[in-house]
């Protein structure tokens, strides 16, 4: 009797442990550059993100490269972020399967620095639907010695800015130049102001987002520049951002 009773209490602590655990919020993949210039920002980004997940209940899952991205596969996922992958040497499966999750709203997404790396590279042509998706345009040239600059928020009522300073400075970033404003196509969240370049570049814009998301998809968006260096993750305008966007994007 002793025997049996001691099984069913362990049987009944079991099921209430189980019941205790909470089912998790929603799950997100990450597709991140292993190696190359974004290497310790994707580490630093992959310590930060695995904390967050662990205090905020949800799942995250990495991978290096587009080989498993089908329907099936997106289908396992709430959100997509595209953390320093560039929109280019994709499987073709993997594309497609892309362009339905964006278009469809079957998750949302949120892609780093790198995603809009849009042109013809490494013998790739330009991915003509992601310069669409990213405001219809295409990069024309970066600061490569890296500046100081301030970033001003141009919707401060927009979810992903709640806690973010009206402007706040960024440290140490190459920022790109695109042929042309993207504004006309999308919804700017933020803006980087040129003047405040420090050092200062010739390598300028003008009218220059660095945040936005593209209403005309139905997947919730939101693309933000910065995401060169691991020193991003000490700001705490960076990282409230980065927090926002996650669950705005993920519908949470």
């Amino acid at each position: 009797m002793k025997k049996i009773a001691s099984i069913i209490g362990f049987c009944v602590l079991g099921i209430c442990s189980a019941w205790g655990q909470k089912a998790p919020r929603f799950k997100v993949i990450a597709l991140y550059e292993n190696g190359g210039h974004h290497i310790e920002y994707s580490r630093a980004a992959k310590v930060w993100l695995d904390k967050l997940a662990a205090d905020s209940n949800f799942t995250i899952d990495y991978i290096q490269n587009t080989d498993k991205i089908d329907d099936a596969f997106l289908a396992n996922y709430q959100l997509f972020i595209q953390l320093d992958y560039a929109p280019y040497g994709w499987k073709e499966k993997a594309v497609t399967a892309f362009q339905n999750y964006i278009e469809q709203g079957k998750g949302g997404w949120i892609g780093f620095h790198h995603a809009t790396l849009l042109g013809e590279f490494d013998g790739y042509p330009m991915w003509q639907w992601f310069s669409k998706f990213m405001g219809d345009t295409r990069y024309k040239n970066y600061i490569a010695t890296f500046v100081k600059a301030k970033v001003n928020v141009e919707d401060k009522a927009h979810p992903v800015m709640k806690g973010v300073s009206p402007a706040f400075i960024v440290e140490k970033e190459e920022f790109y130049t695109y042929e042309k404003s993207m504004r006309p196509n999308v919804h700017v969240l933020a803006s980087v102001d040129e003047s405040t370049y420090v050092p200062n570049s010739d390598i300028k814009m003008g009218d220059h987002p660095v945040i936005w998301t593209n209403p005309n998809y139905k997947a919730r968006n939101i693309y933000i520049f910065m995401g060169h260096s691991p020193v991003l993750f000490e700001s705490r305008d960076y990282t409230t951002l980065f927090s926002n966007a996650i669950f705005w994007a993920a519908g949470r």
